[in-house]
């Protein structure tokens, strides 16, 4: 199954004096998705926000909130992410002691599941968990910090994630040093849904996002073509 090139900008990299603006501008730009990367500095080493920003931020644009938790334990937060106004929340395979039944929860909680990847974590962790995810999440550098290179080794694991899910409608996104140069690396490997931070926000204006995100998206369908 062929599911259509999505861009993500994640507001990490975003200017957050000003970060209602920054989401409807992105979004006015072209962004097909808002990725929210929240972190705790226990899981990773950072600290992000919560989902009281994320409750602020819904008001600004009707595009889907992307939510991925660097949390653990994520259980006891996902009601609260929920009501804040994700539409997808997605955890990594080592946020709690019992992968489906978080699974489960999110599902429950009328919302799209998936599941992150780091770089040393093995596809083998989603066997068990595909018929009841709707994406999964490669992390092409280590998470906690914006603005670091992709990790080429990541492109195999891309290109076997692709092979695991099939004919399944399953998202297949990659975050971490997506730019114009990466982004055909990772759609040619399978991916359709790319995460980019400082690629995006570096523009600091609509225009500049706008321009940025039109040459991301160029650049993963050429990935895509010539991978046929």
């Amino acid at each position: 199954m062929t599911l259509p090139i999505r861009i993500a900008p994640s507001i990490l990299a975003a200017d957050f004096a000003k970060l209602g603006q920054e989401v409807r501008d992105v979004t006015d730009a072209g962004a097909d998705w808002i990725h929210l990367d929240v972190m705790d500095g226990h899981f990773v080493p950072n600290i992000s926000f919560g989902p009281d920003v994320i409750k602020s931020l819904r008001s600004y644009t009707d595009a889907t909130f992307d939510c991925h938790l660097m949390i653990s334990p994520a259980d006891p937060y996902l009601e609260a992410f929920a009501k804040a106004g994700c539409d997808r929340i997605t955890i990594h395979a080592e946020s709690g002691p019992h992968l489906h039944r978080s699974l489960q929860t999110i599902r429950h909680l009328g919302k799209k599941v998936g599941v992150t990847l780091n770089p040393a974590t093995p596809l083998s962790v989603l066997e068990n968990v595909l018929d009841d995810i709707d994406l999964i999440l490669i992390m092409s550098v280590n998470p906690g910090f914006g603005g670091q290179k992709f990790i080429p080794a990541m492109a195999d694991k891309i290109r076997n994630a692709r092979l695991l899910i099939g004919d399944r409608p399953i998202e297949l996104e990659v975050d971490g040093g997506v730019t114009v140069d990466t982004a055909p690396i990772v759609t040619a490997a399978g991916a359709n849904v790319l995460v980019a931070g400082s690629a995006i926000f570096k523009g600091e204006s609509v225009e500049a996002y706008r321009q940025t995100i039109s040459d991301l998206r160029a650049a993963a369908e050429r990935g895509r073509v010539g991978s046929n």
